[in-house]
């Protein structure tokens, strides 16, 4: 399935709460899940853990219909999920989905309470993130072991460039256009376009543009402005190491398999994922002297507790506490 495309399943095939309700609660659904849920991500989400719901609760009593569903379906659901092992976040993202789902369905009068409202998830508390983070000559290790003789080492250069130096998601940097590099005040600049609709201008850090603005000229990119900035190739091409771009743009997929390849090339043995450039930026900034303030705003985060999740700083004085253990 396409990371932009979210097939809702016809009313055919629901469980019965949903196959056998009136017409007004699938118009209900549809609108929650196609005008409400903008995120493909998260509507996908959301939707595996109605499908998931609605399964589990038809095999209870009085579980099969919309208007009789208690909140405990929707507890005997959260159980049942903590009992197959499910992670607790997975557990409250589900729990929060159908909530909002049922809350939707409860608006528009097709059941008269939302049956989850009162239903409490796991307790969850995290102060640090579990994304594996590169160290600096680890970082600067995985960028030089990059051939920057061919187009494809110069685009994979130039990516995972853009993730660590801007603290972009995977998403925003393999959305970007060729339009979206542009000069201002002496400068390099990327626009990104951030989670909830937000764009934010980055200034290119010194270290890292000259390997996109080569990128973009070897590549042939500014004549192209509506071009995606990292695109896949072609099997063929006339060019001298044999490749053409497609025009179609790198997906977080390709990227994913891309870093891996690149990882086990350069003899890095953290297992490395798209995420670890932006908590490996974010930890390397906050080692130089930033702040979290300074980090949240170029991150794009709403609030500094979630930039303390990519804060990872505490781990070299983990490491330099443990090596005190001695037995001599």
């Amino acid at each position: 399935m396409a990371a932009d495309l979210v097939v809702i399943p016809p009313v055919a095939v629901w469980p019965p709460a949903i196959a056998m309700a009136k017409p007004i609660a699938w118009d209900a659904l549809l609108q929650f899940f196609k005008a409400e849920i903008r995120n493909p991500r998260t509507r996908r989400a959301y939707l595996k853990a109605a499908e998931d719901f609605f399964m589990i609760a038809a095999a209870m009593p009085a579980g099969d219909r919309l208007e009789t569903l208690t909140s405990l379906h929707v507890a005997a659901w959260v159980d049942g999920m903590e009992a197959r092992g499910l992670a607790v976040t997975t557990v409250k993202q589900h729990l929060a989905g159908v909530r909002m789902l049922l809350q939707a369905l409860a608006r528009e009068q097709v059941i008269p309470v939302n049956p989850a409202a009162v239903v409490r998830g796991p307790r969850h508390s995290v102060t640090k993130g579990k994304t594996p983070v590169l160290t600096g000559a680890e970082m600067l290790q995985l960028l030089n072991a990059i051939d920057s003789d061919t187009l494809i080492g110069l685009r994979d250069r130039a990516l995972i460039g853009a993730m660590a130096y801007s603290f972009g998601r995977v998403g925003a940097i393999t959305a970007l256009k060729v339009r979206d590099v542009f000069r201002q005040q002496r400068r390099t600049w990327m626009r990104l376009s951030e989670k909830g609709g937000k764009q934010v201008d980055i200034p290119c850090n010194h270290a890292f543009e000259n390997s996109l603005l080569e990128w973009i000229e070897r590549a042939d990119l500014a004549e192209t402005p509506d071009a995606p900035l990292f695109q896949t190739f072609a099997r063929t091409g006339n060019r001298a190491d044999g490749r053409r771009l497609s025009g179609r743009a790198m997906t977080q997929a390709m990227t994913w398999e891309m870093v891996q390849r690149r990882v086990r090339a350069a003899g890095i043995e953290t297992a490395v994922c798209n995420h670890t450039f932006r908590a490996t930026g974010i930890t390397a900034y906050l080692m130089n002297g930033g702040t979290i303030e300074g980090a949240a705003k170029i991150a794009v985060h709403a609030s500094t507790r979630t930039t303390q999740l990519y804060d990872r700083r505490s781990d070299n004085v983990t490491l330099d506490e443990i090596e005190k253990i001695r037995f001599s």
